[in-house]
């Protein structure tokens, strides 16, 4: 159960991700923004880190249901369990997945996954923190059934794994294996703000559920690509807290208790029958929207890819050393982990409460440093290396201070 498939995959999606963008270049397909990959990656990141300290408590509701209630002795190594519990991890999916759109509590969970105005493979990585808070309990079913843990935990795995290829627009459709597979055609329409194209396609592995349960919808005209509000922000805390604060804002509109309870649970949109109801979605086109775009000089974009480039290693380091790390070095490589991507994603929306910030990270990582080198031959040396990099970075920083804003208020640097 200490393997972790992600964390042995994360340096293949990267590969993916590259010969992807490259083969966009070479075609000449906008399919790749350098602001929207980073901060796809960086919602991944957060939710792998913060998935770690969540996965001991999540886990357990399974464990204790199998370990009491589980009807059947089932075989590790039993073909045919394995065949089933394929169909049922898959199936359970599909409903956790569907009721997040269909439902306002979970979809804010979820909704992270679909705000990129963009579809590639680094989208894949763009995960909700809070959405395995959700989905856990879908799959409680296979506990009472008498799967073992480590057998939903690998097929589990295998199904997060298969949707990453998926989320391409370099494949087209793919013949009569559309028929009972998902495939990139499919998720495109699931991906789409179009409105004959929302809520449809939540298959993971197999469309044959949408198809039996009257969610299928065919790609057709050409899929745009988004949320029907869209995040605005580079910032990947707030991608995963602005729609829980916009939930919030309109759940103390309403004028009943009860009404405030069942909000929660209602669809996206659900308002009390004493209110208006809200307008249709209105129809969109590639032509008729504009992407949220903020241009920074190509020195910041080298900036941020030369930071961002360690936080991905890190969250390798922390996926691999989660189970024998001790909680203070887990937790601090963690810390600095999310204040980096929080970081590039304020650099990327050219916020002025980033640059600040981003000063005061070099400052602690100079320190962090020096402290770990200390017992080491060359402590002299590498810590001057490291010093003079950060004083580098910081000087290199201050050279573009005067794109960045210079007044903001607190509400404003929270929500952005």
């Amino acid at each position: 159960m200490d393997l972790n498939y992600i964390a042995l995959a994360i340096p293949v999606f990267l590969l993916l991700i590259g010969i992807e963008a490259l083969f966009a270049w070479r075609e000449q397909r906008e399919y790749y923004r350098f602001n929207d990959a980073i901060n796809d990656l960086s919602c991944g990141i957060i939710q792998q880190v913060i998935g770690v300290f969540m996965k001991t408590i999540l886990v357990a509701g399974y464990l204790f249901l199998f370990d009491r209630f589980a009807l059947l002795g089932i075989s590790e190594k039993s073909v045919p369990a394995w065949v089933a519990l394929f169909f049922g991890v898959d199936f359970f999916y599909y409903w956790f997945h569907r009721l997040s759109h269909e439902m306002n509590a979970p979809w804010a969970a979820h909704i992270v996954h679909h705000q990129s105005e963009e579809f590639n493979l680094a989208v894949a990585l763009r995960q909700g923190t809070f959405q395995s808070s959700v989905s856990w309990i879908f799959y409680l079913p296979l506990a009472i059934i008498g799967f073992p843990p480590v057998m939903f935990l690998a097929m589990s795995a295998f199904n997060t794994l298969y949707q990453f290829w998926i989320h391409t627009r370099a494949i087209g459709r793919l013949g009569p294996l559309e028929w009972v597979l998902n495939t990139p055609s499919h998720h495109r329409v699931h991906h789409g703000r179009n409105p004959k194209y929302l809520d449809k396609n939540h298959a993971g592995t197999l469309i044959i559920w949408d198809r039996m349960f009257g969610t299928f919808q065919a790609e057709e005209e050409e899929v745009v690509y988004g949320v029907t509000e869209p995040l605005n922000s580079w910032n990947p805390m707030w991608a995963n807290l602005q729609y829980w604060a916009k939930l919030w804002r309109e759940m103390k509109t309403l004028p009943r208790l009860i009404d405030k309870i069942k909000f929660w649970l209602k669809p996206p949109g659900w308002r009390p029958k004493e209110l208006p109801p809200l307008p249709p979605h209105p129809e969109v086109t590639p032509a008729t929207i504009v992407k949220y775009d903020v241009k920074i000089p190509l020195g910041l974009q080298l900036y941020v890819l030369l930071h961002f480039m360690p936080a991905i290693w890190g969250v390798t380091l922390v996926l691999n050393h989660e189970s024998h790390w001790p909680w203070p070095k887990l937790t601090g490589v963690a810390s600095l982990i999310l204040l980096t991507v929080l970081n590039m994603g304020g650099i990327l929306d050219k916020k002025s409460w980033a640059l600040k910030l981003e000063i005061a990270r070099l400052i602690i990582l100079t320190v962090v440093a020096g402290v770990y080198f200390a017992a080491h031959n060359l402590f002299v040396l590498l810590t001057a290396a490291v010093l003079a990099l950060m004083i580098g970075s910081i000087l290199w920083l201050i050279r573009f201070q005067d794109i960045f804003e210079t007044a903001q208020t607190p509400e404003a640097a929270l929500e952005t």
